[in-house]
Protein backbone atom coordinates (compact mmCIF):
# COMPACT_ATOMS: atom_id res chain seq x y z
CA UNK A 1 0.00 0.00 0.00
CA UNK A 2 1.32 3.54 -1.33
CA UNK A 3 2.09 5.66 2.05
CA UNK A 4 -0.53 8.38 0.44
CA UNK A 5 -3.08 6.48 0.89
CA UNK A 6 -2.47 5.27 4.33
CA UNK A 7 -1.52 9.02 5.50
CA UNK A 8 -5.22 10.04 4.50
CA UNK A 9 -7.03 6.96 5.18
CA UNK A 10 -5.18 5.38 8.51
CA UNK A 11 -8.26 2.86 9.65
CA UNK A 12 -8.10 0.81 7.01
CA UNK A 13 -8.00 -2.72 7.31
CA UNK A 14 -5.43 -5.08 6.23
CA UNK A 15 -8.09 -6.28 3.38
CA UNK A 16 -8.89 -3.03 2.35
CA UNK A 17 -5.17 -2.39 2.33
CA UNK A 18 -4.54 -5.46 -0.29
CA UNK A 19 -7.15 -4.89 -2.04
CA UNK A 20 -6.51 -0.69 -2.85
CA UNK A 21 -2.55 -2.26 -3.36
CA UNK A 22 -3.83 -4.43 -6.07
CA UNK A 23 -5.23 -1.75 -8.02
CA UNK A 24 -2.38 0.41 -9.43
CA UNK A 25 -1.00 -2.76 -11.27
CA UNK A 26 -4.08 -3.76 -12.45
CA UNK A 27 -4.53 -0.75 -14.16
CA UNK A 28 -1.87 -0.08 -16.13
CA UNK A 29 -1.78 -4.11 -16.84
CA UNK A 30 -5.48 -3.46 -18.43
CA UNK A 31 -4.30 0.01 -19.82
CA UNK A 32 -1.99 -1.94 -21.93
CA UNK A 33 -4.99 -3.45 -23.65
CA UNK A 34 -7.92 -1.08 -23.40
CA UNK A 35 -7.28 2.93 -22.59
CA UNK A 36 -9.27 3.83 -20.20
CA UNK A 37 -6.90 5.94 -18.82
CA UNK A 38 -4.71 8.35 -20.04
CA UNK A 39 -0.96 7.29 -20.27
CA UNK A 40 0.52 10.28 -18.54
CA UNK A 41 -2.02 9.95 -15.63
CA UNK A 42 -1.22 6.37 -15.23
CA UNK A 43 1.82 7.99 -14.14
CA UNK A 44 0.03 9.65 -11.21
CA UNK A 45 -2.33 7.30 -10.32
CA UNK A 46 -2.58 7.35 -6.75
CA UNK A 47 -3.40 10.93 -6.42
CA UNK A 48 -5.58 11.46 -9.54
CA UNK A 49 -7.53 8.48 -9.26
CA UNK A 50 -7.20 6.53 -6.80
CA UNK A 51 -7.05 9.70 -3.97
CA UNK A 52 -9.93 11.65 -5.92
CA UNK A 53 -11.97 8.56 -6.06
CA UNK A 54 -11.97 8.14 -2.06
CA UNK A 55 -12.70 11.96 -1.88
CA UNK A 56 -16.51 10.66 -1.97
CA UNK A 57 -15.25 8.80 1.52
CA UNK A 58 -14.60 11.76 3.48
CA UNK A 59 -17.45 13.15 2.78
CA UNK A 60 -20.28 10.37 3.87
CA UNK A 61 -19.36 7.21 4.61
CA UNK A 62 -22.40 4.73 2.95
CA UNK A 63 -24.44 3.13 5.77
CA UNK A 64 -24.74 -0.79 5.53
CA UNK A 65 -26.94 -2.15 2.87
CA UNK A 66 -26.76 1.35 0.95
CA UNK A 67 -26.66 1.44 -3.37
CA UNK A 68 -24.84 3.57 -5.32
CA UNK A 69 -25.37 3.65 -9.10
CA UNK A 70 -21.62 4.87 -10.71
CA UNK A 71 -22.46 6.77 -14.18
CA UNK A 72 -20.03 6.90 -16.76
CA UNK A 73 -17.49 4.76 -14.48
CA UNK A 74 -14.97 4.22 -17.19
CA UNK A 75 -12.67 1.13 -16.15
CA UNK A 76 -14.72 1.72 -12.36
CA UNK A 77 -13.64 4.51 -11.40
CA UNK A 78 -14.66 5.55 -8.52
CA UNK A 79 -17.03 3.01 -7.91
CA UNK A 80 -14.36 0.43 -7.82
CA UNK A 81 -12.33 2.01 -4.68
CA UNK A 82 -15.30 3.33 -2.84
CA UNK A 83 -16.31 -0.55 -2.68
CA UNK A 84 -13.59 -1.71 -1.11
CA UNK A 85 -14.24 0.91 1.40
CA UNK A 86 -17.68 0.26 1.72
CA UNK A 87 -17.98 -3.54 1.50
CA UNK A 88 -21.14 -3.57 3.23
CA UNK A 89 -22.77 -1.27 0.34
CA UNK A 90 -23.65 -2.06 -2.88
CA UNK A 91 -21.70 -0.64 -5.82
CA UNK A 92 -23.86 -0.78 -9.10
CA UNK A 93 -21.33 0.40 -12.24
CA UNK A 94 -22.34 1.78 -15.89
CA UNK A 95 -21.00 2.96 -18.60
CA UNK A 96 -21.88 3.26 -22.63
CA UNK A 97 -18.61 2.09 -23.51
CA UNK A 98 -18.61 -1.55 -23.59
CA UNK A 99 -14.77 -2.29 -23.26
CA UNK A 100 -14.53 0.23 -20.39
CA UNK A 101 -17.52 -1.69 -18.52
CA UNK A 102 -15.14 -5.01 -19.36
CA UNK A 103 -12.29 -3.07 -17.78
CA UNK A 104 -13.81 -2.30 -15.01
CA UNK A 105 -15.78 -5.97 -14.22
CA UNK A 106 -12.04 -7.70 -14.62
CA UNK A 107 -10.75 -5.30 -12.02
CA UNK A 108 -13.72 -5.82 -10.15
CA UNK A 109 -13.54 -9.76 -9.92
CA UNK A 110 -9.79 -9.43 -9.79
CA UNK A 111 -9.86 -7.43 -6.43
CA UNK A 112 -12.49 -10.00 -4.88
CA UNK A 113 -15.13 -7.51 -4.93
CA UNK A 114 -18.48 -9.13 -4.17
CA UNK A 115 -20.74 -5.68 -3.47
CA UNK A 116 -19.93 -4.29 -7.63
CA UNK A 117 -22.23 -5.01 -10.55
CA UNK A 118 -21.67 -3.76 -13.76
CA UNK A 119 -23.77 -2.96 -16.65
CA UNK A 120 -22.56 -1.76 -20.07
CA UNK A 121 -25.65 0.87 -20.55
CA UNK A 122 -26.61 4.72 -21.34
CA UNK A 123 -27.27 6.26 -18.03
CA UNK A 124 -30.89 7.44 -19.88
CA UNK A 125 -31.63 3.65 -20.40
CA UNK A 126 -30.64 2.24 -17.24
CA UNK A 127 -33.18 1.01 -14.72
CA UNK A 128 -33.09 0.32 -10.95
CA UNK A 129 -33.61 2.89 -7.79
CA UNK A 130 -30.26 3.80 -5.81
CA UNK A 131 -29.96 5.76 -2.84
CA UNK A 132 -26.61 7.86 -4.14
CA UNK A 133 -25.61 8.25 -7.73
CA UNK A 134 -22.30 8.99 -8.42
CA UNK A 135 -19.29 10.00 -10.99
CA UNK A 136 -16.56 11.94 -12.25
CA UNK A 137 -16.70 15.02 -14.51
CA UNK A 138 -19.01 13.01 -16.55
CA UNK A 139 -21.21 15.93 -17.95
CA UNK A 140 -22.91 19.32 -17.03
CA UNK A 141 -24.53 18.73 -13.76
CA UNK A 142 -27.98 19.94 -15.10
CA UNK A 143 -27.59 17.50 -17.85
CA UNK A 144 -26.31 14.67 -15.46
CA UNK A 145 -29.14 15.12 -13.15
CA UNK A 146 -31.83 15.44 -15.93
CA UNK A 147 -30.39 11.74 -17.35
CA UNK A 148 -30.14 10.28 -13.76
CA UNK A 149 -32.76 11.54 -12.46
CA UNK A 150 -34.82 8.43 -12.41
CA UNK A 151 -32.41 6.25 -10.66
CA UNK A 152 -32.56 8.15 -7.75
CA UNK A 153 -34.70 6.11 -4.70
CA UNK A 154 -36.85 8.36 -2.62
CA UNK A 155 -36.20 6.82 0.28
CA UNK A 156 -33.11 7.85 2.61
CA UNK A 157 -31.47 6.26 5.04
CA UNK A 158 -28.22 7.68 5.56
CA UNK A 159 -26.44 10.66 7.42
CA UNK A 160 -27.64 13.03 4.19
CA UNK A 161 -30.57 12.49 1.82
CA UNK A 162 -30.27 10.32 -1.13
CA UNK A 163 -29.21 12.21 -4.15
CA UNK A 164 -25.95 13.04 -6.35
CA UNK A 165 -22.45 12.73 -5.33
CA UNK A 166 -20.13 14.21 -8.09
CA UNK A 167 -16.19 15.11 -8.62
CA UNK A 168 -15.73 18.19 -10.30
CA UNK A 169 -13.26 20.61 -11.13
CA UNK A 170 -12.94 24.16 -11.66
CA UNK A 171 -15.15 26.92 -11.61
CA UNK A 172 -18.40 25.77 -10.96
CA UNK A 173 -20.46 29.04 -10.39
CA UNK A 174 -22.24 28.62 -13.52
CA UNK A 175 -22.87 25.29 -14.35
CA UNK A 176 -24.18 25.10 -10.68
CA UNK A 177 -26.22 28.11 -10.97
CA UNK A 178 -29.47 26.36 -11.80
CA UNK A 179 -29.53 24.18 -8.68
CA UNK A 180 -28.79 27.46 -5.94
CA UNK A 181 -29.07 27.48 -2.42
CA UNK A 182 -29.55 23.40 -3.36
CA UNK A 183 -25.85 22.25 -3.46
CA UNK A 184 -23.22 21.78 -1.08
CA UNK A 185 -19.76 22.56 -2.65
CA UNK A 186 -16.86 21.09 -1.15
CA UNK A 187 -12.85 22.15 -2.24
CA UNK A 188 -11.01 18.69 -1.58
CA UNK A 189 -8.45 21.01 -0.12
CA UNK A 190 -10.05 20.32 2.76
CA UNK A 191 -8.77 17.23 2.64
CA UNK A 192 -5.97 16.49 0.39
CA UNK A 193 -2.93 18.57 0.58
CA UNK A 194 -1.52 17.40 -3.11
CA UNK A 195 -1.59 20.47 -6.23
CA UNK A 196 -3.77 18.19 -8.18
CA UNK A 197 -6.13 18.98 -5.63
CA UNK A 198 -6.55 22.55 -5.70
CA UNK A 199 -9.30 23.00 -7.87
CA UNK A 200 -11.30 19.89 -7.71
CA UNK A 201 -14.39 20.07 -5.65
CA UNK A 202 -17.27 17.49 -4.69
CA UNK A 203 -20.43 18.65 -5.46
CA UNK A 204 -23.43 16.77 -3.52
CA UNK A 205 -27.47 17.58 -4.27
CA UNK A 206 -30.21 16.40 -2.58
CA UNK A 207 -33.21 14.64 -4.71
Amino acid sequence: MTSLTEKYFPSLTPEQRRKLALLPSLYREWNEKINVISRKDMDNFEINHLLHSLAIARYISFSKGTSIVDVGTGGGLPGIPLAIIFPEANFTLIDSIGKKIKVAGEIAAATGLKNVKTNAVRAEDASGQYDFIVGRAVTGMERFVKMTRHLCSPRSFNTIKNGWIVLKGGDLSEELSPFAGRADIVSLRCWFEEPFFETKKIVYLPA
